[in-house]
């Protein structure tokens, strides 16, 4: 087991199906990795039952927390409010609908023990249609050009952090 603590934060919205898996999923992962862990799900305003089941797995899982946004503030406002409130050295974000596997978060620990300050989870393959595929990478390639940051098309939701 690792000698660090993590807070896992995931922004929530419309994702009533894949909340439970996803928390099971987690716990099989953290109790191996961290001797101290949080997930803090944040709601952010979801018109589907996500906030009944979150707070029926807060009930379930002691390390997990729950926050419910009182409208749609947008991903990154979501988690920016769950880093807020992150307990723990280490901060993971990662998404709702299990495009990021859970079982990968030790390779990011694995990637920030070696001195960085913050590693980005990047797919082989990406999950979406070819359309927003294509989006994604003309969106970054014109960030990367205006901020002058090479490496910008491998950032993306799935990180770690200290």
């Amino acid at each position: 087991m690792a000698s660090y603590t993590c807070s896992i934060v995931i922004p929530v919205y419309n994702s009533a199906e894949t909340l439970t898996p996803l928390v099971e999923r987690l716990a099989g992962v953290l109790p191996q990795i961290a001797k101290e862990f949080e997930v803090i799900l944040v709601n952010d305003g979801s018109p589907d039952e996500s906030w009944q089941i979150i707070t029926g797995l807060c009930q379930k899982y002691v390390w997990l927390r729950g926050i419910s946004l009182m409208r749609n503030y947008g991903q990154h406002n979501a988690t920016l409010c769950g880093v807020r409130e992150a307990r723990h050295e280490i901060i993971i974000t990662m998404d709702d609908d299990l495009q990021h596997p859970p079982e990968e978060i030790p390779r990011l620990l694995d990637k920030l023990s070696e001195g960085y300050d913050v590693v980005y989870g990047v797919p082989k393959k990406r999950p979406h249609s070819w359309w927003r595929n294509w989006f994604s990478v003309v969106a970054k390639r014109v960030l990367a050009q205006v901020m002058g940051i090479k490496t910008i098309r491998d950032i993306g939701a799935f990180r770690a952090f200290r």
